[in-house]
């Protein structure tokens, strides 16, 4: 059985480049060189406003959706940096939405 996209390629128009952290080491202790990954997403971005010391701090949080997987050799996406609009952003999180097969249906990356 087929399942249908849930982010398809076609609403995918705001250019990204990603560099996904991956864990662990060489065999010289060094850590891993970061999955590099560019081409278009979906991105949707809100503010939100929260009090700190200074009274007032303007957080700027994003969400990137992508079609399939974009990184098949990660098994977690759990941090790195991204570009857009030329501003680099940090990874907060990500996540791998699957179909009942165990398929990746869309990839997830939330930004900060």
């Amino acid at each position: 059985m087929r399942y249908p996209c849930l982010v398809p390629a076609r609403l995918c128009r705001t250019e990204i480049s990603l560099e996904l952290d991956r864990e662990g080491l060489t065999v010289y202790g060094e850590p891993l060189e970061p999955v590099r990954w560019s081409g278009k997403c979906n991105y949707q971005d809100k503010a939100r406003t929260v009090l700190t010391a200074e009274k007032k701090l303007v957080e700027i949080t994003g969400k990137a959706l992508f079609p399939g997987d974009i990184c098949p050799g990660l098994a977690v996406i759990s941090g790195g940096s991204a570009e857009l609009f030329g501003v680099k952003r940090r990874v907060l999180q990500g996540s791998k939405a699957r179909n009942p097969d165990g398929s990746v249906n869309y990839t997830e990356v939330l930004l900060i």
